[in-house]
């Protein structure tokens, strides 16, 4: 016996790679919706070799589906989600809208699966932000042995993570450059983004953060521990599918590169790829439609008494979002609702 599972916002990029997921995984589903918004209404989109219309979100009754999974933006979610809830059907919502509401747990699988128990509170579940997901997965089996103080990180995000429209605005302007006839200044952008890097993603705070920098502090202390001191930079690049970090972590205690590459090698949801030697490491093309958050680069830090550093790489469309959704899904399933 399978779920009733609803995908809102299947058109969109992540929307699609949940669809490719969900059957890819094998998820035990019995009956699909899938949802988009009027301008996108018939619009067809692929589960394993079915073709699926796509139907009105804004008339859409919930009533009698398990879960829905929400890739919808935090506007569309503000007005829909909360229907969904009071019907009786799980959202696991991919926007930022829900992540810093205590009565809404905040999951990644591999770190804090025990927080779904928290679902009850709304009937809704967030989906952390791309590069929180893929760096708590690597922080936390380190964390359990050696008490993390502090972490640095600075990340170099895909275009993607911006959406489609990022995406095209990257592919535009590198071919403007090459045909000096068309001009394509920046749109969803601040500055040019090809052949360049901003340091920007998000708009700025008070303090001089931007909102993506502040979200990965309050979503690692909230999935990981309160405790953690986090500072971030971070960067978008001309890269148009994969998010890479450079992390350096501070510990309590002392823990040895060779003991950490072990550790992480043990740990679920993480492939330690780290030769010491020319492309002994992982970049973003290579981690391009898999599971897995890639570690490289492991090493110890000199300049602090207990300082490690790892570089960090994952599919922003998949670990950072659309795999993320799905792993909640099977975990919802798999220890509250219980059908598959």
């Amino acid at each position: 016996m399978g779920y009733r599972v609803v995908v809102a916002g299947a058109t969109g990029n992540v929307g699609r790679e949940m669809l490719n997921i969900l059957g890819e995984r094998g998820f035990p589903v019995d009956e699909l919706a899938v949802l988009a918004s009027r301008r996108s209404l018939g619009t067809e989109v692929s589960f394993g070799d079915k073709t699926l219309k796509t139907k009105d979100l804004d008339t859409f009754d919930f009533t009698g589906w398990d879960m829905a999974l929400f890739a919808v933006g935090s506007e569309a979610t503000k007005k829909y989600a909360p229907i969904a809830a009071k019907a009786g059907c799980v959202v696991i919502d991919n926007s930022s809208l829900y992540r810093y509401d205590p009565d809404i747990p905040l999951i990644v699988p591999e770190v804090n699966p025990d927080a779904i128990e928290g679902y009850a509170n709304k009937n809704i579940i967030a989906n952390p932000n791309c590069s929180t997901a893929q760096m708590v997965v690597a922080l936390k089996p380190l964390h359990d042995r050696a008490t993390i103080k502090r972490v640095v990180v600075s990340t170099y995000q895909s275009v993607s993570g911006a959406g489609k429209e990022g995406a095209d605005e990257l592919w535009d302007q590198t071919k403007s450059i090459y045909n000096p006839v068309t001009d394509v200044p920046p749109k969803k952008f601040q500055k040019q983004i090809a052949f360049n890097v901003i340091p920007q993603i998000d708009v700025f705070m008070e303090d001089g953060t931007t909102k993506e920098e502040w979200k990965m502090v309050v979503e690692t202390k909230k999935i990981v521990d309160p405790s953690i001191k986090v500072t971030a930079t971070c960067v978008r690049v001309p890269v148009f599918v994969g998010h890479s970090e450079a992390v350096n972590v501070e510990f309590e205690e002392f823990l040895d590169e060779d003991e950490a590459r072990d550790i992480l090698r043990e740990a679920p949801g993480i492939m330690v790829i780290d030769k010491r030697e020319d492309g002994g490491y992982v970049s973003p093309v290579e981690c391009v439609g898999d599971y897995a958050t890639f570690i490289s680069r492991i090493r110890q830090d000199s300049t602090i008494e207990n300082g490690l550093n790892f570089w960090c790489v994952s599919d922003n469309l998949r670990k950072g979002a659309a795999l993320n959704a799905v792993q909640i899904a099977e975990l919802l399933g798999n220890r509250v609702l219980k059908k598959g």
